[in-house]
């Protein structure tokens, strides 16, 4: 319902309002509300699709009948009814291939013809099906060993056994957070150190001052994927690495180096007429990305998260919400009515427990723990854009949220129930206002 009220703001909105009037003109607000528009329609249809496909599946007995063909599979293989864990991986590769399978015709769309259309994507058909298939084959080296060991874990692990598979779950996170941008993430993108100069003085200097025990900086070549921009930290103690997208970066961006210059500027005669059309030019060819200042600035909020603990924080949450989860499932998988619920009678797998319990019968807790959650995450960009105003970097952290909301596209005008409930970030005129009194403080 809250998407329909955000939807009628898109359509509706047509003019810059009076407030936004210095930070946004006419024709990036228009291509932001149009992009926007196609993308919640987008969000309508394949949501209303995944919830007729998940309501047939559970009506037609999907997936008691996919865990019939996981057992055929299996023993064909030599492995008999009692080999639950092989028939359980088996499963689980045959419903992840069916959901990327049935996602690809959504995937497509939103990539080549959204995206596409609004100047985002930067892939080649056969990019984008290479890494579809590396993507696959990646989760599928991570998830069938990791799921395996759960289940022998839970198998094996007695009354008790919801604390061991919590710890099993904490490590494997911590390990997977450890490894992804060493590892993971290079197999998708190409990571490079930011190079020697001004900038990654600046970021080192900044980070001694508020004791970040930074290691390295790289620059990942997002360009080649999409034009969208990002920037994070990872590692854990006293080994910690930034990442910046090279699409945040004026001065690094393949974006920028592949745009043309505008004819005949070079040509313009100083003066008079000449400088205002060379001044129009360099309007129209605006380049994407932030500044040095102002990429110091977003790097002050980010760091901001982590010397206020934000990190922490978040990672206690999602560990005291994962052993609450396994506590409630080890009271749950005992219920044989739940199992003959979705058409297990005879049978009651581990595997399928854990499908019926974390994806259906937790799904009302999950939304109202997702609302908290977006609650809190708002609250603590707050206090990162404070983080970062206390080391001088209000004026560039403004002018960069400006930037970076017209390189993204992103419409700042929002249904005040769609934003409660949906954006993880404050609105951007929020976060300006409260920048903005700093800065004429």
């Amino acid at each position: 319902m809250f998407k329909i009220f955000q939807r009628t703001v898109y359509r509706t909105t047509t003019h810059v309002p009076l407030e936004l009037g210095p930070i946004m003109d006419s024709e990036t607000f228009e291509k932001s509300r149009l992009y926007q528009l196609d993308k919640s329609a987008f969000s309508f249809w394949s949501g209303l699709y995944s919830e007729i496909e998940g309501t047939v599946i559970l009506l037609c007995g999907g997936i008691p009948f996919l865990w019939s063909v996981s057992g055929d599979i299996s023993a064909r293989a030599g492995f008999g009814p009692e080999y639950e864990i092989v028939q359980s991986l088996v499963f689980l590769l045959l419903a992840t291939l069916f959901s990327a399978v049935t996602g690809l015709p959504w995937s497509l769309y939103n990539t080549f013809v959204i995206e596409e259309k609004h100047g985002f994507n930067q892939q080649t058909l056969g990019f984008f099906f290479k890494d579809a298939i590396k993507k696959f084959i990646v989760t599928q080296c991570i998830l069938l060993p990791v799921t395996s060991l759960l289940l022998y874990i839970i198998k094996i692990g007695g009354d008790y056994f919801f604390i061991y598979a919590w710890l099993f779950t904490l490590v494997v996170s911590l390990v997977l957070v450890t490894i992804y941008a060493d590892y993971i993430a290079p197999l998708f993108d190409k990571f490079i150190p930011l190079p020697e100069g001004e900038l990654k003085q600046q970021i080192e200097e900044m980070a001694k001052n508020i004791d970040f025990p930074l290691t390295k900086v790289y620059v990942v070549e997002g360009s080649k994927r999409s034009s969208h921009s990002n920037a994070y930290f990872y590692g854990f103690f006293k080994n910690k690495r930034i990442v910046l997208f090279d699409t945040l970066l004026e001065d690094y961006s393949a974006l920028n180096k592949e745009r043309p210059e505008e004819p005949g500027s070079e040509n313009q005669v100083a003066g008079g007429d000449g400088e205002d059309a060379e001044a129009k030019a360099k309007a129209k060819n605006k380049k994407q990305g932030c500044k040095n200042e102002e990429v110091l600035a977003v790097l002050g909020h980010e760091l901001g998260h982590w010397k206020l603990g934000h990190t922490i924080k978040n990672i206690v949450i999602s560990q005291m919400n994962s052993f609450l989860c396994f506590f409630l499932f080890a009271v749950l998988i005992g219920q044989k009515e739940l199992f003959a619920a979705f058409g297990f009678y005879d049978t009651q797998p581990t595997l399928i427990g854990l499908l019926i319990i974390f994806q259906f019968i937790f799904s009302p807790y999950n939304e109202v723990l997702s609302f908290c959650l977006t609650v809190l995450s708002r609250r603590f960009e707050f206090q990162a854009d404070a983080f970062a105003k206390d080391l001088g970097k209000a004026t560039d952290l403004y002018s960069a949220l400006i930037k970076l909301n017209k390189d993204n596209l992103g419409f700042p005008v929002s249904d005040w129930l769609f934003s409660m409930w949906h954006y993880s970030h404050p609105p951007l005129l929020e976060r300006l206002q409260a920048l903005k009194q700093s800065k004429q403080d």
